[in-house]
């Protein structure tokens, strides 16, 4: 609506001058209305000349208008009844994209006397826009040897509405293999993934073909789809296999070095560089000074390197593994349990302490001389050990514990007949054959007072020649 004032510059001076004195008699108050988006044309938006208090007959007479900038001519006022209605379609998404609030803002001019009023229109969102996904297909792809529980995030959808219009939930097409779950990112988005609960195998499903659909909050609620194509990779998926998880060898110690102690042999099923293997000891328990076993990276035997002792380690267990050339590779595991077998290599040890000398040749029957231990690091048979004295002397062997004897005197000793004895203590363990040690024990004599004067013969004849002086 265009209003003129004739006349030459001094009029439009009038004109401006009364619109200074007028200004402060302005409308302060401001008018709320609301209108959904998408009203038809002719809906009612709200009686905008009688709540500014202003007479229908007055609207022309005093130039009524209403001006929106930049909103062009999307309300209008029906002059004839006051009315404020949608003349043309309002798209609150194209009005003000996303934001919480959006609103248009009238003012309203009246002249004769000048008067201003603000009107605000707030533009209501509608349950107008779908859920819109970027692309019309999502493609995606993953290793047949994923494992259970992986998840695959999946680009979410947008919907230009706000509030609850805009709030979005996911649903995944009817399948064997995936769920879906939602996950809320920290800008509160939420972000649908795929999360697998089936394993997969390509060779039985290269492709799976799968439907997201997102659903809005609105009522009725508006739904947009995309199509979720799944790749599945192969991969080398069959790791190596022994024949069994675990083997058994028994060995003597003190084989020589270089001794093969077990040929390995893994299998792959799959083909290429995904069934060649290379095999690799693990680990070795317990952990020996002295033996190490060698494995050969390409055959799988296993050899001896180093020296097997039985009195150092009676077992061991070796852990193998064997790895194909795939990428990524995959091993097999299996244990080889080396049981070490004795050998009669330790003689035993002998040790005479606590030694009571010199003995009295009139101690007493039972008096201990000496203690004896003995001891032999092999095991069994071989590790028994057997004690014995020199024979024909007037001692003997007490056993007061296992492994441990005392020297004893076994009968009377008279010093004038034999004043010191060598003995022998000789020990002997049960191997075959069997090895022995020795130690010796010089047992001294001592003399006590047990023997009178005595002449050479009782009785003695003299002759003696007369007149002898």
């Amino acid at each position: 609506m265009v209003f003129s004032w004739p006349g030459g510059p001094g009029a439009r001076r009038l004109l401006l001058s009364f619109l200074l004195l007028t200004a402060g008699e302005a409308g302060s108050g401001q008018v709320h209305y609301s209108v959904p988006e998408e009203a038809k044309h002719g809906t009612f938006v709200g009686r905008i000349a009688q709540d500014l208090g202003l007479e229908l007959a007055e609207l022309v007479p005093r130039l009524f208008r209403v001006a929106s900038k930049g909103r062009g001519d999307l309300l209008e006022v029906n002059l004839q009844n006051g009315i404020l209605f949608v003349n043309s379609r309002i798209d609150r998404e194209e009005l003000c994209r996303r934001s919480l609030e959006c609103s248009i803002h009238l003012e309203v001019i009246v002249d004769r006397p000048l008067q201003v009023f603000h009107v605000e229109v707030e533009v209501k969102d509608i349950n107008d826009n779908p859920p819109m996904f970027r692309e019309g297909e999502q493609k995606v792809l993953i290793s047949e040897s994923a494992p259970l529980e992986s998840r695959f995030p999946l680009e979410g959808a947008s919907d230009a509405d706000i509030g609850v219009n805009s709030l979005l939930t996911y649903r995944l097409s009817l399948n064997e293999y995936f769920t879906l779950k939602i996950t809320t990112k920290n800008d509160k988005s939420i972000l649908p993934e795929l999360v697998l609960q089936k394993s997969l195998d390509r060779e039985e499903t290269p492709e799976l073909n799968l439907l997201l659909t997102a659903l809005d909050g609105g009522k009725p609620e508006l739904t947009g789809s995309v199509q979720i194509q799944i790749t599945v990779l192969d991969v080398n998926d069959n790791a190596p296999e022994f024949d069994t998880p675990s083997y058994k060898v028994v060995l003597f110690e003190n084989v020589p070095n270089d001794t093969r102690v077990i040929q390995l042999n893994a299998s792959d099923r799959d083909e290429g560089l995904n069934r060649e293997i290379s095999y690799g000891i693990r680990m070795i328990l317990p952990v020996s000074k002295n033996c190490i076993f060698s494995i050969n990276p390409e055959t799988g035997e296993i050899r001896i390197y180093g020296k097997l002792d039985f009195e150092e380690n009676s077992e061991y267990e070796i852990q193998v593994n064997a790895i194909d050339k795939g990428i990524p590779s995959m091993a097999g595991h299996c244990t080889v349990l080396v049981e070490v077998q004795d050998l009669n290599d330790n003689a035993p040890e002998v040790m005479v302490t606590s030694l009571s000398l010199p003995l009295r040749e009139d101690a007493q029957v039972g008096t201990v001389i000496a203690l004896i231990s003995m001891s032999d690091q092999d095991s069994g048979a071989n590790g028994q050990v057997t004690c014995s004295l020199t024979r024909h002397v007037p001692f003997k062997l007490v056993s007061t514990f296992k492994n441990y004897y005392s020297l004893v005197l076994d009968s009377a000793l008279d010093r004038e007949s034999v004043a010191n004895y060598e003995l022998v203590v000789t020990v002997r363990d049960g191997g075959s054959p069997s090895l022995s040690a020795t130690a010796s024990v010089s047992v001294e004599v001592a003399d006590v007072n047990d023997n009178a004067p005595a002449f050479a013969q009782p009785e003695y004849t003299v002759f003696v020649k007369e007149n002898n002086p």
